[in-house]
């Protein structure tokens, strides 16, 4: 360890890895808030190392990035089983680095809502090999070396990992620069009033759910089946003013994308109160996934205020 503060170079070092390594915590903890500050401290770390040592900066930084994330995992199992309702992650809208390569159908797919909600069944271990390998193409010798592992252990508990989400995952998503027409088409029939529409639009096993994390109003359990979805869906956008007061005005809907996926924004004096994520497939909108809890806006919040979004598809809604 040393006292002596990063040279401009060194320091230079490590801003030329942070949105790399934002965007592998983020896909390990689930947080955009907990990624910057897991990115955060490895700095300090770096900071604080003797950094003549340090043969590969992108190795080294990646390890203790990992390591840091995966101590973390623990706690945060423990706040999510007394955490108030249906747990979603943080959502982060497109455009943003922190959502990190997105050159591959793998790649695109690892920082989807359902993928994150997905890794959360898999052990500590299985997750930081997953995210590794499949969204940053890490070798298995690679992450043998961040873990602590033996290379056939890491390509084992990588197999394992993808059998685990192989069981889940079986849908094949559609083209995402229709994203628009996709969000336009289910706010048309979310607030037509009729439940045909919705129907139309929804696969036999849909799934809702909302996270409101005891702050906002939001169903403690998820809502399954098509039918039952578009009854939630139908009473959920028809106009209220108890609706509005909960939100703090009439809102203003737009058409996005958050974790590579069509998006429903809801903003209300140029402020995100919530992010609907709907999954799309070739056979119709799987899931639907509302972010309403304040806590996990911070990050979306950010990056509209700096986003040229166009005029909202629903205004003053």
């Amino acid at each position: 360890m040393t006292d002596q503060l990063p040279r401009p170079d060194e320091l230079e070092v490590f801003e030329g890895f942070r949105t790399r390594l934002e965007a592998i915590a983020y896909r390990l903890l689930g947080s955009a808030a907990e990624a910057e500050d897991a990115a955060q401290e490895t700095f300090l770390r770096w900071a604080a190392a003797d950094r003549e040592q340090i043969r590969v900066p992108e190795a080294w930084l990646t390890r203790v990035l990992t390591n840091l994330c995966l101590t973390q995992l623990g706690s945060a199992r423990a706040r999510r089983e007394v955490y108030v309702g249906e747990w979603l992650p943080e959502p982060v809208l497109g455009g943003d680095p922190m959502l990190g390569p997105a050159d591959t159908a793998e790649q695109r797919e690892s920082v989807s809502t359902a993928v994150l909600v997905l890794l959360e069944r898999l052990t500590p271990n299985e997750r930081a090999v997953y995210v590794l390998r499949e969204a940053f193409a890490y070798s298995h010798a690679e992450i043998a070396e961040i873990l602590d592992l033996t290379e056939v252990g890491s390509q084992q508990i990588f197999h394992r990992a993808k059998q685990h989400l192989a069981k889940e995952r079986t849908r094949a998503a559609i083209d995402l620069a229709d994203a628009r027409t996709v969000v336009e088409e289910f706010l048309a029939a979310a607030t037509s009033g009729q439940v045909e529409p919705l129907l139309r639009l929804l696969t036999a096993d849909v799934v809702g759910v909302g996270d409101g994390g005891g702050k906002v109003p939001a169903r403690a359990r998820s809502v399954d089946g098509a039918k039952a979805v578009a009854q939630f869906l139908r009473g959920l956008f028809r106009p209220a003013e108890s609706k509005r007061a909960i939100v703090g005005g009439r809102p203003d809907m737009y058409a996005w994308t958050a974790n590579g996926l069509p998006a429903v924004i809801v903003v209300v004096d140029d402020r995100i109160v919530g992010v609907m994520t709907l999954e799309p497939t070739d056979d119709g909108i799987a899931a639907v996934l509302s972010q309403v809890n304040p806590d996990k806006l911070g990050r979306a919040a950010r990056q509209w205020a700096a986003a040229d979004h166009g005029e909202p598809i629903i205004s003053g809604w």
